[in-house]
């Protein structure tokens, strides 16, 4: 395989290409609401006698609107129509030439759709993700062969570090120093692994990616294994996503007959293969270490760092480890270059974020937005503010690990720093909005509940702590908390975020911690009176933690 090998692909396909192409979407939001259905029914209508040649139907990814699927865009018209039903199918095709569509007509000059600027879901929504073909002919595996014919590994590093882009699972490490660890490393077996184990309530930008553009992830992975020195990469997905794993599956088998994987990529002496591991649903295996750990076959319990995966990792090889979005910017940096990426976004916080905008909201779905975009252009402009002219309360980042902003802080912006400062975190991407009706100490407590539930139990402040300031936040909705509980569960927060062996337990506070600091009058209007009942209470906190670990 050669470029010019690519080109004539390109070509192919774009030749294949009718005037008009009908977009139907395929992933999972719009498949739960009936899309495949949809995409039936088109292909009928289509196929119908006395209907113009000039049409075709393709299954695409997310169309961003989620929350009022199935969606079906027509192209080049760049009409989109949304809660669209199998009896609307017809319709669509007919309004092509001249027709009324029954289905309605969504405005694609809206905020959600103009305010966004799209880099790792560049084509999504756009190609077939199941055709190798659709991929290249939108410049798939281009990245890969100038990085392989152009660039030394150092260089490649080099173009990612220049790039600012900083690890989009969470932390916000930066990625060029953490692929120039790994490089750093001596000559051996390196491993590189996508963390495709999206946990958080709320989330599926990650999915929406696998489910879009899988190649994407994969050219991604294959200009990492080069610069780091690996030849085997893994896909680490939660076995709640089925369709980005049959996709991801399909896209590898593709690649490999083409030799864009394999071996001799691009007649060269880089070798990369890349095969997939399905997780069984454990919130904790987001964490690199518990992650790694399954992977090798083990229960996935995080460990002690140091040492860092990027020096003992996967079978204590060097490993290199980032998530989904991460690997989906890789690619348009290496062809638009590292100082185009870096003009995007704010000083320290670069290029886009994706974001699942759910909760109540109008505009509910996925969108990718320049890092500096403020919270209220967000939730406001975007996402069309709360439904029926209600008022934004809270905004919930970064999952189980985040915060919650209030409707006072609308105005921060969108980036690693100030949500920080604020008591929350970008995390994946998850942004959930809360109306006025919310009951903060209720949100506190469900995020609590889910932390409990996934904790692996291998550290005593994660397995206990999670458990009584559970308890705790019950005990306040159910008004039998006193001010002295609510002191207790503030300290207890903080000696679990300090002592806690993984991200999961450090960060499992968090929601607690912010709707405290925001929203302490709601927890002050359910306490009653009084002292506390439970003599045991009144322990020195580390005390309490400890002795409730004895059966």
């Amino acid at each position: 395989m050669e470029l010019d090998d690519l080109e004539k692909i390109g070509d192919r396909e774009r030749g294949s290409w009718k005037p008009c192409r009908i977009h139907c979407c395929q992933a999972t939001g719009c498949l739960l609401t009936g899309g495949d259905v949809v995409f039936r029914r088109l292909q009928e209508a289509v196929g119908a006698p006395g209907v113009a040649d000039g049409v075709q139907v393709v299954g695409v990814g997310c169309l961003g609107l989620c929350g009022r699927g199935p969606l079906v865009a027509v192209r080049p018209q760049d009409m989109l129509y949304e809660r669209v039903t199998p009896d609307n199918a017809a319709s669509i095709v007919e309004a092509i030439d001249g027709g009324q569509a029954a289905a309605a007509q969504c405005d694609t000059s809206q905020p959600f759709f103009a305010g966004q600027v799209k880099i790792a879901c560049e084509y999504c929504g756009r190609i077939d993700p199941e055709r190798i073909e659709a991929s290249i002919e939108a410049g798939g595996y281009r990245a890969l062969f100038r990085t392989l014919h152009e660039l030394s590994p150092d260089e490649t590093v080099a173009e990612i570090a220049r790039s600012g882009l900083r690890g989009r699972g969470g932390a916000g490490y930066p990625t060029g120093l953490k692929w120039a660890t790994v490089s750093k490393m001596p000559p051996g077996q390196k491993y590189v692994v996508c963390n495709a184990d999206e946990g958080d309530p709320g989330a599926f930008m990650d999915r929406s990616i696998m489910e879009g553009d899988p190649h994407r992830v994969l050219e991604g992975m294959a200009i990492a294994g080069y610069a780091v020195g690996a030849n085997q990469g893994y896909i680490y997905v939660r076995a709640e996503y089925p369709l980005a794993t049959d996709r991801l599956r399909k896209a590898i088998q593709q690649a490999s007959r083409l030799g864009l994987l394999g071996t001799g990529i691009f007649s060269s002496p880089f070798n990369f293969r890349i095969d997939i591991r399905v997780g069984a649903g454990a919130f904790v295996c987001g964490e690199e270490t518990a992650l790694l750990a399954s992977i090798e076959g083990r229960r996935g319990y995080p460990r002690p760092r140091p040492p860092y995966p990027a020096e003992k990792g996967l079978w204590d090889c060097p490993t290199l480890i980032n998530n989904v979005e991460t690997f989906a910017n890789v690619a348009p940096i290496i062809t638009r270059g590292g100082a185009w990426f870096a003009s995007i976004g704010t000083e320290k916080s670069k290029g886009t974020k994706t974001f699942s905008l759910t909760g109540d909201i109008v505009n509910a779905g996925l969108i990718e937005v320049p890092m500096g975009t403020s919270l209220r252009y967000i939730v406001d402009e975007m996402g069309g503010g709360v439904p029926g002219g209600g008022q934004v309360k809270a905004v919930q980042t970064g999952g189980p690990s985040g915060g919650c902003i209030p409707a006072e802080h609308l105005e921060t912006t969108v980036d690693y720093e100030s949500l920080q400062a604020l008591g929350s975190i970008m995390g994946s991407g998850g942004m959930i909005v809360m109306d006025q009706n919310a009951n903060m100490v209720d949100v506190a407590r469900f995020f609590m509940g889910f932390c409990k539930e996934e904790s692996c139990g291998e550290c005593v402040p994660c397995r206990v702590g999670t458990v009584q300031m559970h308890r705790l936040l019950c005990r306040v909705l159910e008004r039998q908390a006193t001010a002295d509980d609510l002191a207790l569960l503030e300290s207890l927060c903080r000696t679990v975020a300090d002592t806690s062996l993984c991200g999961l337990g450090q960060s499992a506070p968090n929601p607690t911690l912010s709707t405290l600091r925001y929203f302490r009058h709601e927890y002050e209007a359910l306490l009653r009176t009084g002292q506390r009942d439970d003599p045991q209470r009144s322990l020195p906190i580390v005390q309490l933690v400890t002795s409730r670990t004895k059966p």
